[in-house]
């Protein structure tokens, strides 16, 4: 109308938590079950950047097609080929797990995006990853990233007491969960133990795995952790229920975050999903898997988990239900108050 006030829309990209993965080999279901988790729980728009093989792209596009569309609406998608912009492809391709390496270059290839969230795989979101995405405000002036520590206690922690390589902080970090802000890293210079003046992002990483690749086993999360070793400002730390893995109830229970608040990020890694060894991690990845979308999520996610559980109660990450279950019921009662209470009330006025 002439005279009102325009207002400028806000672009897509920046009203999108952004949340990238990457997907080779047989990682078709992990990865649909992890998007399935962020989505059913999430609040803003989702933008999901995947990155995979191209015998994937397909399968891909028709599976996250399917889904009805109360939930399509609530993200959009992307499908990138597996690409690395400096070095040896080949070599890249096979460091550590097949096209792991990948996420070292997302500064690189997503130019467009601002900040966004990584994970691997195997992670299932208990949680909206609104609350994660916060913590980006919480950045101080030179962070530009944060992951979870490795392990909890030094004296059990694979670095150290394995590694051959400086790694951050007494235990290292965990790469499996990082929240990243791409517009920083792209502008930084980081120290290094090959050029005084510092390095890119981009010229730092292909020289970095050249010195260290003798050295390092697990691959890119190896890279990062000499990266942020020589570069500690850069880091923010969160806890360790945002990364929760079955080092922290295998050995007994030591991620004390989630002791009081429950699992934020469940990470199954080890490939606990798929076997007998760690059967909490399992039953919730597969009540999450065999959810409807537009059932109770009480009566079709959470009920079952729990009858699940009980067959857990001889392992010792079994025998800490609550961990598990309470942030997850927290957030279910969230998405029932949303979708049932606050629809409800829209609609009956009195």
């Amino acid at each position: 109308k002439p005279g009102e006030q325009k207002h400028a829309k806000e672009p897509s990209s920046l009203q999108c938590m952004h949340l990238a993965v990457v997907a080779c080999g047989d990682r078709l279901e992990e990865t649909l079950i992890m998007l399935k988790s962020a989505v059913l729980f999430s609040n803003r728009r989702l933008c999901f950047h995947v990155f995979a093989e191209d015998s994937l792209k397909p399968e891909f596009e028709k599976k996250l097609n399917e889904w009805p569309s109360s939930y399509t609406k609530k993200f959009e998608y992307n499908i990138y080929p597996i690409t690395f912009s400096v070095g040896n492809a080949q070599e890249w391709k096979k460091l550590f797990k097949p096209c792991a390496a990948q996420r070292l270059f997302l500064p690189v290839i997503l130019k467009d995006v601002d900040s966004l969230l990584y994970v691997d795989t195997d992670v299932l979101f208990l949680r909206p990853i609104d609350d994660i995405w916060h913590i980006l405000q919480e950045f101080n002036s030179t962070q530009l990233a944060a992951m979870a520590p490795e392990h909890e206690i030094p004296k059990i922690g694979w670095y150290s007491r394995f590694a051959r390589h400086p790694y951050y902080g007494t235990t290292g970090v965990n790469s499996g969960v990082m929240l990243m802000n791409l517009t920083r890293i792209r502008s930084t210079h980081f120290k290094n133990s090959m050029i005084p003046s510092g390095l890119t992002w981009e010229e730092m990483l292909y020289p970095l795995y050249q010195k260290y690749k003798n050295y390092i086993t697990w691959g890119d999360q190896d890279l990062l952790n000499i990266i942020f070793y020589f570069n500690p400002e850069c880091l923010y730390v969160f806890p360790c229920q945002w990364n929760y893995r079955p080092d922290h109830c295998m050995y007994g229970s030591n991620c004390k975050g989630a002791e009081e608040e429950g699992v934020s990020i469940l990470h199954g890694n080890r490939g606990v999903y798929h076997d007998d060894k760690q059967p909490t991690f399992k039953a919730l990845y597969e009540v999450i898997r065999d959810f409807p979308f537009e059932d109770n999520l009480f009566q079709s996610l959470y009920y079952p988990l729990q009858s699940k559980f009980l067959d857990t109660v001889h392992t010792l990450c079994g025998r800490i239900p609550q961990v598990f279950l309470k942030q997850i019921e927290k957030t279910m009662k969230k998405v029932y108050e949303n979708r049932v209470i606050v629809y409800l009330g829209a609609n009956h006025r009195y």
